[in-house]
């Protein structure tokens, strides 16, 4: 087995996709960042790969039995190990996962570029391990995207900060189109494209917020800022996700 050493991680817990596993370059002053002592290194087919990096599913047992144990985080001079962390690459992407104990990859990370550029130098000529399971495999499996998990399509290009701002204006599209008000999804979509003021006046409440759920599906603007910011004010919650992306730095 492929071992990596002195390996630096910035968990994101809990993240289904991957584009929210923030590559080094986005990685931010305040984030947590940790060094992994050692740790195994997998490679895998790419349909497994894509699995892992966008899911919260189950881990093949197999790949659970063989890196189990196997790594170690260095905290505070002391090595500890842990269950189920290991790195894994196509051979084009690289992910790091821990699965805290369970078998979900619960934390995922990025590695930094000269440490990604060794993984690749490490797996150029070997075979990816396949494991004898099909849960990944399955149709049933295949990937849900929706308004509150946006598809990569729809995130592609996106500063960190503009994808978190993103997933927040979803965030309050979708409690809009929960209270079934007319009149207020009208307004909101007349904030966003004043021109169609006078054409939605007839139109129902569903004609209505999909036209703004699909006009505001692409890409970011300051057109996509403004809706947003006007769109959870009074909304402590949401407020507070907005000013930390706000406040927050890129190292």
């Amino acid at each position: 087995m492929l071992f990596l050493h002195d390996v630096w991680v910035n968990w994101f817990e809990g993240e289904e996709n991957g584009y929210n596993v923030c590559h080094f370059h986005e990685w931010r002053k305040d984030d947590s960042v940790e060094l992994l002592d050692q740790v195994p290194l997998i490679k895998v087919k790419s349909l497994l790969f894509d699995y892992i990096e966008n899911n919260l599913s189950e881990l093949p047992p197999g790949l659970l039995k063989d890196i189990y144990q196997k790594a170690y985080i260095r905290k505070n001079h002391e090595r500890i190990q842990l269950d189920y962390c290991f790195v894994v690459t196509d051979g084009v992407g690289i992910i790091v996962v821990d699965t805290i104990g369970y078998t979900i990859p619960i934390r995922k990370s990025r590695i930094i570029p000269r440490q990604e550029q060794l993984v690749f130098e490490m797996i150029k000529d070997i075979e990816p391990v396949e494991f004898s399971t099909d849960v990944y495999q399955d149709e049933s499996a295949v990937k849900q995207y929706h308004i509150l998990s946006l598809s990569p399509e729809h995130m592609r290009g996106l500063t960190r900060k503009e994808r978190q701002l993103k997933q927040l204006l979803f965030m309050a599209l979708d409690q809009l189109q929960a209270t079934k008000n007319a009149a207020e999804v009208k307004y909101w979509y007349t904030e966003w494209n004043p021109s169609m003021y006078e054409d939605i006046q007839q139109s129902e409440f569903d004609e209505v917020w999909n036209k703004l759920y699909e006009e505001t599906l692409y890409g970011w603007s300051k057109k996509h800022i403004q809706l947003c910011e006007r769109l959870i004010k009074g909304q402590p919650f949401f407020e507070k996700l907005w000013d930390m992306e706000h406040e927050s730095k890129v190292n």
